[in-house]
This record gives structure tokens, C-alpha cells and sequence, in this order.
């Protein structure tokens, strides 16, 4: 199976090329750091399964959608769970939504196989928005815009399976508590998960470079890492 990732954050396609690169069926044939480059691997690659972020610089995800879908199943892979970007995510065709943190690896690669089978997958944030939708325009499963296949995923008789494997057993990935890092520590992991140096980060909690490496040395030990990208990978639930 080949599958191009886009992501803007370069710790993120690390982590999830490391971990997708493992499996002996699937192999990542290009990473993307935005839509329009998410568009152009694709013409190029013809992958077998996009992963596609929501917010990335210059194109996004969501406008890249029209174009990817018509190449490849997409699956969203994001931090936006908000409910109008899951709705408008599906309406352009997309074939399922994993919000980060709630879902763990094993778990991600059961969704890439599936996807590319064409069996929807959502994590609870996502599946949740999705069952608001469904509530509050449409009364019966042929709700215009959803994706092909999708009203016989979300049928009355099958609204308990919503969240097939992913997010069934999320708890697990989602309580970082047991990583036990302080208030301090999770919010600094956050920033170095979002991409930001030791200098952004220092500015944005108003402390000095020197704390921010000391709280990162504390990090790593308690995450069990050498690297920003291995303690990422862990922190996301990609590794």
C-alpha cells in the first residue's frame, strides 16, 4: 500500500513515515508540508491513501481535498476536531477523521488498511461531530453531500460501530498522565509537538531558554527519549 503524508509539522511526517515505513504493506511514497505540495506528490505518486492535516500554511487541507480525493481515499490526521471542519472535511469527500490523541498506533495503521478498503473510520471527536450533522439535517441515512458509502457506515443499525477499532480503546494513548510530566512539562511537550524551537518556546511561556532546556532534559527522561522527534512520537500516540 502507498500513502503520502501531509503535515506541516515536520516532527509529525517523521513520526508517522517512521511508523507507517514499519509495516510490511505499507511503505510512504511522499511527504508533504502543505496542500499545494500534497497535490502535486499526488499527480506524481498516485499513493493508495492520502493522510492530510487540516490547518497547513499556504493551501490547506480542506482545499486540497476536491483535488486528492479524486486520486486517492483521504483521511484526515489532524489536531482540529472542531465540529465544522469535521462537516466540511466530509462534505469535500473526505473518507474518514482521526483527531491526534485519540487513537493509537496499531490502531492508525488498522485505519489506513481500511480506508484504502473504503470502511470510514472516525476517532470520537470527529464521530461525534459527525452524529451532530446527521441530527440536525438529516432524518434518514442518504444525507446529500457525505461521502460515497458513508450513509450505510452511519445507518441507525450501525451508529453503535461509528468508531470502529479507533477510538474503541483510546483511552490508552489519550492519558498522557502516565508519561507524569507536570502542568509545565505537558505544555512545553505540546510546543515542541507543535514544531517550535527552544527561542519560541521560551517566548511564549515568558521563561528563559535555559529552563526551557531544563524542563526539556526532565521531559525526555521521563518520556524515555534522546530526541525532540522521538519524544514527539510518543506524545502524539504515533510510536
Amino acid at each position: 500500500m502507498r500513502v503520502l503524508v501531509a503535515d506541516d509539522n515536520p516532527v509529525v511526517r517523521a513520526g508517522l513515515t517512521a511508523l507507517l515505513s514499519g509495516r510490511e504493506d505499507i511503505t510512504v511514497v511522499a511527504e508533504a508540508a502543505d496542500g499545494r505540495e500534497a497535490c502535486e506528490a499526488a499527480d506524481e505518486h498516485r499513493p493508495d491513501v492520502v493522510l492530510l492535516d487540516v490547518r497547513m500554511p499556504g493551501v490547506d487541507g480542506i482545499s486540497a481535498l476536491p483535488h486528492l480525493v479524486r486520486i486517492a481515499p483521504v483521511m484526515m490526521l489532524t489536531y482540529s476536531g472542531e465540529s465544522q471542519i469535521v462537516q466540511e472535511a466530509l462534505r469535500r469527500g473526505a473518507n474518514g477523521y482521526l483527531v491526534h490523541g485519540e487513537f493509537t498506533a496499531d490502531e492508525l495503521v488498522a485505519a489506513v488498511r481500511d480506508i484504502k478498503r473504503g470502511r470510514p473510520h472516525f476517532t470520537p471527536t470527529a464521530a461525534g461531530a459527525l452524529l451532530e450533522q446527521l441530527r440536525a439535517t438529516a432524518k434518514d441515512v442518504g444525507t446529500p453531500g457525505l461521502p460515497e458509502g458513508l450513509g450505510e457506515a452511519i445507518s441507525p443499525k450501525r451508529l453503535s460501530q461509528l468508531q470502529p477499532t479507533v477510538g474503541q480503546s483510546s483511552s490508552g494513548w489519550s492519558d498522557r498522565s502516565r508519561f507524569q510530566l507536570s502542568a509545565r512539562e505537558a505544555e512545553i511537550m505540546d510546543l515542541i509537538a507543535s514544531g517550535m524551537n527552544n527561542h519560541q518556546i521560551a517566548a511564549v511561556c515568558f521563561i528563559s531558554e535555559k529552563t526551557v532546556k531544563n524542563h526539556i532534559n526532565r521531559i525526555f527522561a521521563k518520556l524515555h527519549s534522546t530526541s525532540r522527534v522521538q519524544a514527539a512520537v510518543k506524545w502524539l500516540g504515533v510510536a
